[in-house]
Formats: C-alpha cells, sequence, structure tokens
C-alpha cells in the first residue's frame, strides 16, 4: 500500500495553517479559554471513499500535539452518510483553529478517492489500470496521488524526472528539425540513444500513422491521445499482431483524453493497459465531511 512521506507532508500542512489562522485566530482566542478541552466527531455527509485520515491526524497535531485523533475506519474504506471518520480529543483551542484545513486536505483527498474508486469500479473484470496524470494542484502532487491509490488506481509518473512521456510538443519540435512523418521514431530512437536503457519511455500518438512509428520504434508504452474507440481497438490489433509475430514482450498501451464515466468501460474492453484520466485531480467534487463538537 502506498505511504505519504511525512517529512514531505508536514511543510505543505505547516503553509496551509499559517495561510489560515495568520496571527492568530480572533473568534477562538477571545471565546476559548486555554485550557478548556472538548471532544469531537468528523462525520460524513455522503457516500465516498476516505482517504488523507493521517493528513488531518497531522494537521491537529501540528497546531497541538496535546490533541489525541482516533480514526474510526481506514483510508481506502467506503463510507456513508453519519459514518464517524474519526473521533478527537483534548485543547478546544487546537481543535478549533486547526478544524478547516483538516477538513479541506481530508474533503479533497477523499473526493479524489471516490471519484478514482468509480472509474474503476467500471473496469472491473478487465486488467486495465486506472492511472492519475500531471494535472494535479501545485504542490499537493504526492498527497493526490496518494488518493489516487486509496482509490484503487495506479499513480503515473511523479514529474518530468522520472519517466521519458514524448508528447505532441515535443513531437512539432523534432519535426521542425526533419522529415515531419517521422517524428515519432526519431524522438523514441534520439531518447534511447542518449538516455540509460532501464528509463521508461513513452510516447504520446495522435493517430494510426504515428502509433505505427512508435510501434517500428519499439517504445515501451504508446500513448493513445483522443483516439477514436474504432482507432484504439485497431492500434491494439496492431499490437498484438506484432508481438505474436516477433514473439516480443507487448509493448504498453495507454488511452488518454476526455475519458468519462461513461467511456471508460469501452475503452477497456477494446485492449488497453491502463487508462490516464486527468478528471481525477483537476475536476473531482470534495467528499462532503464536518467536525461536531460533541463535549
Amino acid at each position: 500500500m502506498m505511504k505519504l512521506d511525512k517529512a514531505a507532508i508536514l511543510p505543505i500542512l505547516t503553509a496551509a495553517l499559517k495561510e489560515d489562522i495568520g496571527p492568530r485566530d480572533l473568534t477562538t482566542s477571545v471565546l476559548i479559554p486555554k485550557g478548556q478541552s472538548a471532544e469531537a466527531e468528523i462525520l460524513v455527509r455522503q457516500d465516498g471513499v476516505i482517504a488523507g485520515l493521517e493528513v488531518a491526524e497531522w494537521t491537529f497535531g501540528l497546531i497541538d500535539p496535546k490533541i489525541r485523533f482516533k480514526p474510526a475506519v481506514r483510508d481506502g474504506e467506503e463510507v456513508h452518510p453519519e459514518k464517524v471518520a474519526a473521533y478527537l480529543e483534548g485543547p478546544a483551542r487546537g481543535i478549533l483553529m486547526a478544524e478547516r484545513v483538516a477538513l479541506n486536505f481530508l474533503s479533497r483527498l477523499s473526493g479524489i478517492a471516490t471519484l478514482t474508486r468509480a472509474f474503476v469500479d467500471r473496469v472491473k473484470g478487465t486488467r486495465v489500470r486506472i492511472m492519475d496524470t500531471r494535472k494535479t494542484t501545485p504542490t499537493l502532487r504526492l498527497l493526490e496521488k496518494y488518493a489516487v491509490a486509496m482509490g484503487g488506481g495506479v499513480p503515473h509518473r511523479k514529474g518530468l524526472y522520472d519517466q521519458v512521456l514524448i508528447k505532441d510538443n515535443h513531437l512539432r519540435l523534432v519535426a521542425s528539425r526533419g522529415e515531419r512523418r517521422l517524428a515519432v521514431e526519431s524522438a523514441v530512437k534520439e531518447v534511447r540513444a542518449k538516455l540509460q536503457k532501464r528509463v521508461l519511455v513513452e510516447v504520446e500518438v495522435a493517430n494510426l500513422q504515428e502509433f505505427r512509428q512508435a510501434l517500428s520504434a519499439q517504445a515501451d508504452i504508446i500513448l493513445l491521445d483522443n483516439m477514436k474507440l474504432s482507432e484504439i481497438q485497431e492500434a491494439v490489433r496492431l499490437r498484438n499482431a506484432v508481438s505474436r509475430s516477433k514473439g516480443a514482450n507487448k509493448i504498453g498501451l495507454e488511452a488518454s483524453g476526455r475519458v468519462t464515466l461513461e467511456t471508460v468501460q469501452g475503452i477497456a474492453a477494446a485492449g488497453v493497459d491502463r487508462i490516464s484520466i486527468g478528471a481525477l485531480t483537476h475536476s473531482p467534487r470534495s467528499l462532503d465531511l464536518a467536525l461536531e463538537i460533541v463535549r
């Protein structure tokens, strides 16, 4: 199971708390005495998948380490309205001061996990992996990719540094230096020649002509960008035929571009290996959660 790097996450939480509290919480500092204690619950208001409980716990702990945070569910677990996600007790001031930031993170990450689970459920019975993209909130990528994993998805590359992905703009610039119709093949071969063999090489193609070039150049993964379903089916057929004739390992096929809950099942059935969906992280609806003081 994917784990969060606490050392990498704490500075993000610290910045979020500073943004929210500023010099001091005017309301809480006036109304709530320093010694007052409280008990609270984080309640679920709608069906979904929880993700980010540790993040919420760390947020409260940054404000006051005396706050005790006890999860009532686990990350990745499906929850329903009126379910208690976590119990808290400790200094009332700290609970109130950290409440909104903790809930913001927990609600957003749970929303990502919930949307991811919906896509994963649609492709059950296939071997297709549902993946995210780099369309993440700046500085929150580690958290959002964690949420995708909690929803049953598979995080894509972390950034520009851990995998080659030759995209359309790369290809346009490569084409400007030579023969346009061979841009895909030229780009893959150039990367292969200049980088270590263990680096994964993926290339984005927009049509079957470019796809054939990528097959010929033996990219590790070919990204079928915004292709029609019939084109995806033909790409799968061509890939499988090449693998059978050469006895080689199958080149991975990834579909992407405007994938929805209505279309994902048909794309998976076409025989691709992975489907990447930007909406998982750029368009999720935050899960409705609330913190209520109970004593």
